[in-house]
C-alpha cells in the first residue's frame, strides 16, 4: 500500500479524498506522499459521528477498557509499519520511533486497565453523598509533528476512557502514522467513537471553533494556543493545553561529570532536540564549566547524524526548513553577540534539514536562544557562582514546564527541588516518565494535565450525588 492511499476514519468509514497536501520527508526534502484535506462538510461530518456515538460509548466502562486494549494490540502488532512511517515523516531514528510506539501502546495499556474510583464523602443513616466523574462529551484533539503517535494517544487513551467520543488532527507535517492508526481502529472501536482527520491548520481552526466539541485538547505552539483558547472562550469550551517548555538543567557543585554527561547530551539532543520536555539551558558552577564543555563537545563530535531509516543514525533531522531556520536564527544571533560554537553552530550543507549538534559558551540568560524555546539540536552552557541566583535564572522564565536537578547528594537536591517553577522536578535524570505520573506546566507552558488520573480527570466533570436517608 502506497503511502498517498492512507485515508482519513469518520463514523468507522474510510472516506475518500477530496483535496489533498504533500508530505516531505525531512530526511531529502522531497515530497514522499499525499494526505487529505479535510473538508469542512467532511469535518462535520466526523464532528457529527462523535456526538452521535457518544451516549452509548459513555455507558459501559468495560467496553471501553476491552476495547483500548485491543487497540493497543493492534498498534504492536504493526509496530515496525508505524514506526518507518512516524521516521519518514517526522525524521527521528527508527529505533526513537519504536519507542515512541511502544510509549503509545503503554499508554493504552494503562487506561485500558484504570478504574476510576468514587469519591465517597459521606454514607450515614441520615445521609449518602459521593462525587463521580461524568464524561465531559465529545471532544476535539490537535496533536503536534514532534511525536505524532506518542502525543494523540496521550489525548485518545484518557479521553476514550472516560467515555468521550473524539475527533482528531494531527500536524499537517506528520499524518501518516495517525492516518493509519485510524485505520487499524476501525476494526476495534465502534462507528464514531474515534474519527481522525488531517488537513492544513484551516482546519484545527474550524475544529476549536466548531459547536460540537466541549472540550478542546491542544499540544503546540504559545501562539496557536493562545488563538485556540481565543476560540473557546466564546462557547465557554474546556482547555488542555500543551505549549512547550524552556527546561532548565542545573548542576550542583557536588556532581561528577562523567557520570551524568552522557544523560544530559541525550536528554537535550534527542529527536534533534525536538522535545517539549528536553533540556534547553545547563547552569553549571564555574568550577565544573570547562569539564562539562569538553565532555559535552567529545559527544557531539562523535555523534551519528542522518536519514533516520539509516543502521546507526543517532540523530535525524528537523522536521522541516521553519523549524531548522529558526534554530540557525537563534544559533546566530548569540554568535553574532559574542557567543562561542564550541562544536557545531551551522545548517550542514547536505539535503534535508539537519542542523548541527551545537554547544554554546561565553553566553548568558539575555540571549535569545536563552530566554526563547529553540527547540532544536543547540544547547547553551551558563555559568553560576551562587546557587540562589542560579536558581533564580532557571525560573525567570515565561514557561514552567520541567527542570532537573544534577548531584552525587540526592538528598540535597530534593531538599531544594521546590524552589523551580516547574511541572516536573527531576533529580539526576530528565524526561523519564512512570505510568500514572502528571505531565503539567507553569505559565506559559500550558492549562490543565496530561497523564495517569491526573489526564483523566481533564476529559470529566464532577457530579455530587447527594440523598438525604433521615
Amino acid at each position: 500500500m502506497s503511502m498517498s492511499d492512507l485515508t482519513m476514519t469518520i463514523d468507522g468509514n474510510e472516506v475518500p479524498s477530496l483535496g489533498t497536501f504533500f508530505v516531505e520527508d525531512p530526511a531529502t526534502g522531497v515530497s514522499v506522499a499525499t494526505a487529505p484535506e479535510c473538508t469542512t462538510e467532511q469535518l462535520d461530518a466526523a464532528m457529527n459521528a462523535a456526538n452521535a456515538a457518544f451516549d452509548g460509548w459513555r455507558r459501559d466502562p468495560a467496553a471501553r477498557q476491552r476495547a483500548l486494549l485491543q487497540l493497543a494490540d493492534a498498534v504492536e502488532s504493526h509496530l515496525s509499519e508505524l514506526a518507518a512511517l512516524i521516521t519518514t515523516e517526522e525524521g527521528k531514528p527508527l529505533s526513537e520511533s519504536k519507542g515512541e510506539i511502544e510509549g503509545a501502546i503503554g499508554e493504552l495499556r494503562w487506561f485500558g486497565e484504570f478504574e476510576d474510583i468514587d469519591n465517597l464523602l459521606r454514607d450515614d443513616a441520615q445521609m449518602f453523598v459521593k462525587v463521580v466523574r461524568r464524561p465531559i462529551g465529545p471532544v476535539a484533539a490537535i496533536t503536534p509533528w514532534n511525536f505524532p503517535l506518542g502525543t494523540s494517544m496521550a489525548k485518545i487513551a484518557p479521553a476514550l476512557a472516560a467515555g468521550c467520543t473524539m475527533v482528531l488532527k494531527s500536524s499537517p507535517y506528520t499524518p501518516l502514522s495517525c492516518l493509519r492508526f485510524g485505520e487499524l481502529s476501525r476494526e476495534v472501536l465502534p462507528r464514531g467513537v474515534l474519527n481522525i482527520v488531517s488537513g492544513s491548520d484551516e482546519v484545527g481552526a474550524r475544529m476549536t471553533a466548531h459547536s460540537i466539541p466541549r472540550l478542546i485538547s491542544f499540544t503546540g505552539s504559545v501562539a496557536t494556543g493562545k488563538r485556540v483558547a481565543t476560540a473557546a472562550a466564546s462557547d465557554l469550551k474546556r482547555l488542555v493545553l500543551e505549549l512547550g517548555g524552556n527546561d532548565p538543567a542545573i548542576l550542583l557543585n557536588d556532581v561528577d561529570i562523567s557520570k551524568v554527561a552522557d544523560a544530559l547530551f541525550a536528554n537535550a539532543f534527542g529527536n534533534a532536540g525536538q522535545v517539549c520536555v528536553a533540556i534547553k539551558r545547563i547552569y553549571v558552577p564555574d568550577e565544573l564549566h570547562d569539564e562539562l564543555v569538553e565532555a559535552l563537545v567529545e559527544r557531539a563530535s562523535a555523534l551519528k547524524v542522518g536519514d533516520g531509516h539509516e543502521e546507526g543514525t543517532e540523530m535525524g533531522p528537523m522536521v522541516n526548513k521553519v523549524q531548522r531556520d529558526h534554530v540557525s536564527e537563534l544559533v546566530q544571533d548569540a554568535l553574532s553577540r559574542g557567543a562561542h560554537a564550541v562544536v557545531g553552530g551551522h545548517e550542514m550543507e547536505r539535503p534535508g534539514y539537519f542542523f548541527e549538534p551545537t554547544i554554546l559558551t561565553e553566553i548568558d540568560d539575555s540571549f535569545r536562544i536563552v530566554s526563547e524555546e529553540q527547540f532544536g539540536p543547540a544547547l547553551p552552557i551558563l555559568r553560576y557562582r551562587d546557587l540562589e541566583d542560579a536558581f533564580r535564572r532557571a525560573n525567570d522564565s515565561h514557561f514552567g514546564l520541567g527542570a532537573s536537578i544534577w548531584t552525587s547528594n540526592p538528598d540535597r537536591a530534593a531538599e531544594i527541588a521546590a524552589s523551580l517553577d516547574s511541572g516536573t522536578v527531576w533529580i539526576n535524570t530528565h524526561q523519564d516518565m512512570v505510568s500514572g505520573q502528571p505531565c503539567a506546566g507553569f505559565r506559559w507552558s500550558g492549562i490543565g494535565v496530561e497523564g495517569g488520573p491526573y489526564g483523566f480527570n481533564n476529559f470529566t466533570e464532577p457530579q455530587a450525588i447527594h440523598e438525604v436517608r433521615a
